[in-house]
């Protein structure tokens, strides 16, 4: 049965500096901005949480840039913005790729790099391109604000490091030596919640990540050390299949997420070699 929209609350904050003292002084509360995923659970009936703030007016939170050397991305950034970013093109095309992916053009209109970063799906398909780029989520309270490693910032499905009173302002990402990667692997070629995503780099340091194989993105460390000290395929196909321990679930189940992983993994090391067609 569908949520019943007379049990929740909605507070509008009007810019970012009345929004941190809400969620200071009014909370708890769950933020909100392209909704995606909260109306999908409103619809169905499954929606825990009956207190809401609206980010979505925050311009402060939009935006793609550089700080530093690294390129920036606010959080309220929509996939079809970053699918068409030219900045982001050239640093960080394996996320433009995941973008393109993610659902139909209706909801790259609408859903978020933060939102899909603090909804922390597994299946969430931004999610290993930022693992595999070593990307930092920046957080912000009325303190201040603080960087958390991406490979820090889950810590179980669905859960975070985020504090009750903190936003996620935006996400950092390092200048990535090596070619990048990504594909997604679903029922359908579109509109489809992915049963294997992987997002990859091949350079001096190989990274591996995967989404939709446990309750939070992973990386795969002991496949990425064998990729680098001596390239095997083979070897690092059959450590991946240890390394790894896939749930089941509605979806897909463990053996199919496990071969299909492996098989990502080669496609990766042999489209990007050296003279493969990219």
């Amino acid at each position: 049965m569908r949520t019943a929209i007379s049990s929740l609350e909605l507070l509008t904050p009007r810019s970012l500096r009345e929004a941190l003292r809400m969620l200071r002084d009014d909370g708890p509360l769950v933020p909100m901005a392209g909704c995606t995923d909260l109306y999908v659970a409103l619809n169905a009936g499954t929606l825990t949480s009956r207190r809401f703030i609206d980010v979505s007016t925050l311009d402060e939170l939009r935006g793609i840039g550089r700080r530093g050397a690294c390129l920036s991305i606010g959080a309220l950034t929509t996939f079809t913005e970053i699918r068409r970013s030219a900045l982001v093109g050239r640093r960080l095309p394996m996320l433009a790729e995941a973008a393109a992916q993610i659902g139909a053009v209706q909801v790259q209109n609408r859903a978020t790099i933060g939102g899909n970063i603090g909804n922390g799906s597994p299946a969430g398909d931004s999610l290993p391109v930022l693992a595999a780029a070593e990307a930092t989520v920046v957080l912000r309270n009325e303190d201040g604000e603080r960087r958390v490693p991406f490979s820090a910032f889950f810590t179980g499905y669905r859960q975070s490091v985020r504090a009750a009173d903190e936003l996620i302002v935006a996400v950092e990402v390092p200048p990535i030596d090596g070619r990048q990667w990504f594909c997604k692997v679903g029922t359908r070629a579109a509109q489809a919640i992915s049963k294997v995503v992987m997002a990859a780099v091949r350079g001096p340091h190989p990274r591996v990540a995967l989404g939709s194989i446990a309750p939070t993105v992973i990386r795969v460390p002991a496949t990425e050390e064998i990729l680098r000290a001596t390239g095997s395929l083979v070897d690092a196909q059959q450590m991946l299949r240890t390394e790894i321990a896939p749930i089941d679930d509605v979806r897909s189940n463990a053996a199919y997420r496990r071969r299909v992983a492996c098989n990502l993994l080669a496609r990766f090391w042999n489209e990007t070699a050296d003279g493969a067609q990219g």
